[in-house]
């Protein structure tokens, strides 16, 4: 197979910084791949929030620079480090996700929190991800996309799917529960109410507009609460839960004010889970009635190789379907705008021209 020593890729060299894109960004030969890597010839890469974030430098953790982001990236396996013990193979369709890299060998890992390792390495911030043509990971944490699934649905399945479906699982419900999805009608939310209902449970969607609106209910939402147009909140939540609020509420909202909410309309016993990361945010947990109501809050940062596996198999089995428009590679400036604005609902996914 010929490989190009050059291709397309969107990189930023600071943060904050212009995106550039760049035709002639090199091409790591596979001679110069080490054990354990392998180079995957990207086709399609999902665009996800975190990249933005990357970019604009939002957390207090320093990214790599010049930086190729993304890490929703799907592809076929062209070469595979000398040296390497892997059940990959060359020619294999696989995804790159955010974890590129962990020990998998410390307490964590063993654990199945591998995203956790002390050790690990996060595709599109530490090492460059998914907004090129080629581009190299780590064969342990690379995941084979199932026979037959679109690799435009297989991407973002790959963060935003993992995410969510990992977020479900910690939330301490069961069939016939009601949850509540903040974010709703946004690239986490849509997917998060899918999974919910293929697995029983009552979803309330929190969004806004009539777009997001219908999008929801479209995709199983039990009720739609718009807060714009809500006078109370926290009542109307509570109204469209039997009166006792939700049983669990996954935040895929990046805005601060729906954590704090959410401690005041869930149940007793009911699960805050954490997993939109508005910019220098803090969750204001009043301690007495956090104890008293026997409130469970919950942090739920992407998933394992497990979680992958399973969050694809429900999209294989077409349980889920994320709400995709595709754009090309070079338009991912645009892409990032309508985030800033919330004017994209469901998913942004890029092809690469490889």
């Amino acid at each position: 197979m010929s490989i190009p020593t050059k291709q397309s890729a969107v990189i930023f060299e600071r943060s904050n910084g212009p995106l550039i894109y760049k035709t002639d960004w090199p091409v790591v030969q596979p001679k110069n791949l080490k054990p354990g890597e392998a180079l995957v010839k990207i086709t399609h890469s999902g665009v996800c929030h975190t990249d933005l974030h990357a970019l604009k430098g939002d957390w207090p953790l320093d990214t790599k620079l010049p930086l190729v982001g993304g890490h929703e990236g799907v592809g076929v396996i062209v070469a595979i480090g000398a040296g390497t013990t892997t059940e990959r193979k060359v020619g294999e369709r696989v995804g790159i996700k955010w974890l590129a890299d962990s020990c998998l060998d410390c307490e964590v890992c063993r654990n199945g929190q591998e995203a956790t390792c002390s050790k690990a390495v996060c595709s599109g911030f530490a090492v460059d991800g998914t907004f090129q043509q080629y581009g190299v990971s780590y064969v342990k944490h690379l995941t084979p996309i199932p026979d037959g699934l679109d690799p435009v649905q297989a991407a973002p399945i790959l963060c935003a799917g993992v995410t969510v479906w990992k977020a479900i699982k910690q939330s301490n419900t069961n069939p016939g529960d009601y949850i509540l999805i903040s974010g709703a009608g946004g690239g986490l939310g849509h997917l998060a109410l899918q999974y919910a209902a293929a697995i029983g449970l009552r979803p309330i969607a929190v969004d806004t507009g009539e777009e997001k609106r219908q999008l929801c209910m479209s995709l199983g939402a039990e009720t739609f609460i718009d807060f714009r147009q809500s006078k109370d909140l926290k009542a109307d939540i509570r109204a469209a839960s039997g009166g006792l609020g939700p049983h669990a509420a996954v935040i895929a909202s990046s805005a601060a004010a729906a954590y704090n909410d959410a401690l005041e309309y869930l149940r007793n016993h009911g699960t805050l889970v954490a997993v939109g990361l508005p910019a220098d945010s803090y969750i204001q947990a009043n301690v007495f009635w956090t104890v008293f109501r026997a409130l469970r809050i919950v942090g739920s940062y992407v998933g394992n190789r497990q979680d992958a596996i399973e969050a694809l198999d429900f999209a294989a089995r077409g349980k889920v379907k994320a709400i995709i428009k595709v754009q090309p590679l070079k338009s991912l400036e645009e892409v990032y705008e309508g985030m800033e604005r919330g004017t994209i609902g469901g998913r942004i996914v890029l092809e690469t021209g490889a």
